[in-house]
């Protein structure tokens, strides 16, 4: 046999193994918070370097020119820090993602803003983590933004957080500052609900306790930083809850194969489970789980999949597969703590869109029941939420969603509210409590589409997104179009020059009002204060 095949068959034979390697490590999803200048980006820099995770080009662009050693020139926060603006304030804006791996573990790191303007971008980025850490300052203590991250990181259920007591270095390595701040992080770690702290004492500019423990603090006798990330327990808490797929896309290739595929949100599926279509409520057993790998005898969350049934269901996107042991909630009224994310605040009664899973439904928040104090995390009293404020609402959807509490299911417990005028986010959601279950009958309301001339489904529009209505306005006179509007529960204008306005009853025209704005909204019932039907 050739030289050169062996040592071919030798590295592909390595490279595999390599592979199965990082395929069979688990993986944590961490997120790093604090307030401003407490060193977040210097931290993950510092932890990227140390562990060997970046390259030497990106090493050689983030270097200071000057003496001293290697690592004392670089400038680790511009390690995470890749938007200009950052670069140029000093400041972490987005949220920056970075992959990195150790022979024990995967890492997904959520670099997140600690300045109160962004503090929207520390809840998405700490949205899907399985561990935060907050960093505090050891000059400064706990603050304000420290406190603020510290109970969203309760409110988003994360399992794991490490207080990381950052510049040590500048406190002459004080076991007593360290001993003072982790019983005040413990202590507000109890009064918002964390349930798993850990304190570090750590220098992220100067490395110590970071990826090695160092002899400058010989007090401390824990782990350092990366010691516990590779060791800490990833708990999978949606193995064993109940089966969960929001559909995202009906598969049809031929006339013989009808699949619904989406990423499992909870739980495990087999074929031959017993499921349940909803909001139809119709029953079914899984025929098979198909993959572009291949058919699988079992699926878990987070795994995206495809699964036919061994019935013909209506099913489309927006629906939900789930056990039929262990069905959702159908609810169109609960109780939520939401984190609001605009810089216009909550208005009572406005109308939003409310997306929960692959699902979009206008909603309304019917009552503001308290909003949190950061500064004591008490309730307070509200009737609104500003930009940043965290509270507990009340929400009312025109059509039932499929939800699940958010403590049980993370995926199928959360929404975002919507602008349904500028389609900006406005606000994240957790549902707590199902206040009001119900499945609406499409027999028992009226179907809002309005056939108009141009100028009347103009000042239609104006009017409806002035009142906060979604409202599509269209040409397309394909009755099918306008039965999947209605359906999402958006008023469809459709303009029609050689009609008289009309409503569509069960898509069969009849007159509407007397031409005018104001009679058209009432015969809709969407003028003023009155309810939609």
């Amino acid at each position: 046999m050739p030289l050169t095949q062996t040592l071919e068959e030798q590295a592909t034979f390595e490279i595999e193994e390599f592979l199965a390697a990082e395929q069979a490590k688990d993986l944590l999803r961490f997120s790093t918070a604090g307030s401003v200048d407490d060193g977040k980006s210097t931290l993950i820099g510092r932890l990227l370097y140390d562990s060997r995770n970046v390259y030497e080009d990106h090493v050689r662009a983030v270097t200071r020119s000057g003496g001293g050693s290697a690592a004392s020139s670089i400038d680790f926060a511009l390690l995470t820090d890749g938007l200009r603006a950052e670069r140029e304030q000093g400041i972490t804006i987005d949220v920056a993602y970075r992959f990195f791996s150790t022979a024990r573990r995967k890492f997904i790191i959520a670099d997140t803003p600690g300045h109160e303007q962004y503090t929207r971008n520390m809840a998405t980025g700490a949205s899907t983590a399985d561990l935060a850490i907050i960093l505090v300052d050891a000059r400064k203590g706990l603050l304000t933004q420290s406190r603020r991250h510290a109970y969203i990181a309760a409110l988003l259920g994360i399992p794991h957080v490490v207080a990381a007591i950052n510049k040590m270095d500048l406190v002459d390595y004080s076991e007593e500052v360290f001993t003072r701040l982790s019983s005040d992080f413990h202590e507000l770690a109890e009064r918002v609900g964390l349930k798993s702290v850990e304190a570090i004492p750590i220098s992220a500019l100067e490395g110590d306790n970071v990826v090695h423990r160092n002899e400058r603090m010989p007090w401390y006798v824990g782990p350092s930083l990366l010691e516990y990330l590779e060791n800490v327990e990833v708990i999978c808490r949606n193995d064993d809850a109940p089966f969960r797929l929001p559909v995202q896309r009906v598969i049809r290739p031929h006339q013989n194969f009808r699949g619904f595929a989406g990423q499992i949100a909870a739980g495990t599926v087999r074929p031959g489970d017993r499921i349940v279509a909803l909001p139809s409520g119709r029953t079914s057993r899984v025929e098979r789980i198909v993959t572009f790998d291949g058919e699988l005898e079992s699926a878990s969350a987070p795994l995206s999949v495809t699964v036919t049934l061994e019935d013909k269901l209506d099913i489309s996107r927006g629906d939900l597969i789930a056990s039929a042991d262990e069905p959702p909630a159908v609810a169109n009224h609960f109780a939520a703590s939401v984190v609001w994310l605009h810089e216009q605040p909550l208005t009572l009664g406005r109308r939003y869109l409310l997306k929960h899973a692959s699902h979009i439904v206008p909603a309304r928040v019917q009552a503001v029941r308290h909003r949190v104090d950061i500064e004591t995390i008490e309730p307070r009293d509200a009737h609104s939420l500003e930009l940043n404020g965290i509270g507990e609402i009340e929400v009312e959807t025109d059509l039932p969603i499929l939800a699940d509490l958010y403590g049980e299911n993370r995926t199928t417990g959360s929404f975002i509210l919507i602008d349904a005028a500028t389609n900006a986010t406005v606000g994240a959601g957790m549902v707590r409590e199902v206040l009001t279950t119900a499945i609406e009958h499409k027999a028992e309301r009226r179907p809002r589409v309005v056939l108009a001339g141009r100028e009347l489904a103009a000042e239609l529009e104006e009017r409806l997104l002035e009142l906060g209505h979604p409202v599509v306005r269209t040409r397309v006179l394909e009755r099918s179009v306008w039965r999947a509007l209605d359906e999402a529960g958006v008023v469809a204008l459709v303009e029609s020059d050689d009609v008289a306005q009309v409503l569509s009853s069960e898509f069969e025209t009849e007159p509407v009002g007397d031409g005018s704005v104001d009679s058209v909204l009432d015969a809709l019932r969407l003028s003023g204060g009155k309810e939609w039907v």
